[in-house]
């Protein structure tokens, strides 16, 4: 075989764009064979035009070369490059962007995910090189509020008296989403089609955009309210927001209820744990509860509250879309059983003082 065939180079970046366009157009799926979902390929393409500035920065040549014909000395070439890419590549994550591991590993699994795409899909046998590529994983602290917490959100009136119109919307979304779990998007994407009434009850019935699970959740009273209160106001449920100022604005809500107590915040490069402080008036500061509330924590409070005040394991997890062996689910699992067990001691306590006299 001639040289100029057996080490034939191939565009990485029109083969990423072909890897985009088939995961979006269906004739690249899940191994499930369900289609890949939006969010995925909005990170495809995120992933894509990250290795595109860090080429431009470092001036990284970027190839991929087809193996079949290499010999010996040539495979260890390509395996030397493939481990200094992977190298620069994180270096420039970690150090040049100050990322942390999460992100770094997402980016790395959509990697591995193209460079299975080419072998598996387009058979084009680029080697195994990329199983070198670690994707690692952190394992952030779930912030949530317990159920006092969050009787407080639902029901003090005095407390609902001094908020803004906005903020009282805040309060409602806020205040629904802790009750039916759902993920933000299909939250905020919300119709009255999605409600169900039998015989004065109502019921939300959904299917999620991101697994398509079906949910059915019966709604309290105090949701129920919500619902109505805005009714024929907005073509969705509830009142419209953007993310970002969601999120804002759920902070700001946290802080006024009071929810101000130091909280750790970590986050961890390399598997290296970091303690993270913020800047407030030129000097670093801990974290407060309510600097670290976001719209995650309306699903992750709703999915520990049921878990918490006794709802069985596997309601909940018809509820939350969770699958029966999703690690995620196991972490809220935990979460509320150190609550159990607090509300548990507290009944030992009050036993010790249930004493009958003997005559």
């Amino acid at each position: 075989m001639p040289a100029t065939s057996r080490l034939k180079e191939l565009s990485f970046f029109e083969l990423y764009d072909k890897f985009i366009y088939d995961s979006k157009t269906g004739r690249r799926l899940q191994p499930n064979g369900k289609i890949i979902s939006a969010g995925t390929l909005d990170n495809y393409k995120y992933t894509a035009k990250l290795i595109k500035k860090f080429c431009m920065e470092k001036h990284f040549q970027l190839r991929i070369r087809p193996i079949k014909y290499l010999n010996k000395k040539e495979l260890i070439t390509e395996k030397n490059y493939w481990k200094k890419f992977y190298k620069k590549f994180t270096d420039y994550l970690y150090v040049g962007c100050g990322h942390f591991d999460n992100y770094v590993g997402q980016n790395t699994k959509n990697i591995r995910a193209f460079f299975n795409y080419l072998n598996k899909d387009l058979m084009l046998g680029v080697g195994e090189f990329h199983k070198f590529f670690y994707t690692r994983k952190e394992e952030i602290p779930i912030v949530t509020l317990l159920p006092e917490e969050l009787n407080f959100i639902i029901y003090d009136k005095g407390f609902e008296a001094d908020l803004s119109k906005r903020l009282a919307q805040v309060k409602d979304v806020f205040v629904f989403g802790t009750t039916v779990a759902l993920r933000i998007s299909d939250l905020l994407a919300l119709k009255r089609s999605h409600l169900r009434i039998a015989g004065g009850i109502y019921y939300l019935v959904v299917r999620s955009k991101k697994t398509n699970t079906d949910t059915q959740i019966r709604l309290p009273d105090y949701a129920v309210a919500i619902i109505n209160k805005y009714q024929n106001k907005y073509r969705t449920l509830l009142p419209p927001f953007n993310k970002v100022n969601l999120n804002l604005y759920l902070k700001e809500l946290m802080e006024k209820a009071g929810f101000t107590h130091p909280i750790t915040k970590t986050r961890e490069r390399r598997g290296k744990s970091k303690e993270m402080t913020k800047k407030m008036d030129d000097k670093s500061t801990a974290y407060r509860f309510c600097d670290l509330v976001t719209t995650h924590t309306m699903r992750r409070t709703a999915i520990t509250t049921m878990l918490s005040l006794g709802v069985p394991e596997q309601v909940v997890r018809k509820i939350s879309g969770h699958s029966p062996g999703s690690k995620e689910f196991f972490r809220y699992v935990s979460f509320a059983q150190s609550y159990q067990d607090q509300e548990t001691g507290k009944m030992f306590e009050r036993l010790k003082e249930k004493r009958i006299s003997v005559l």
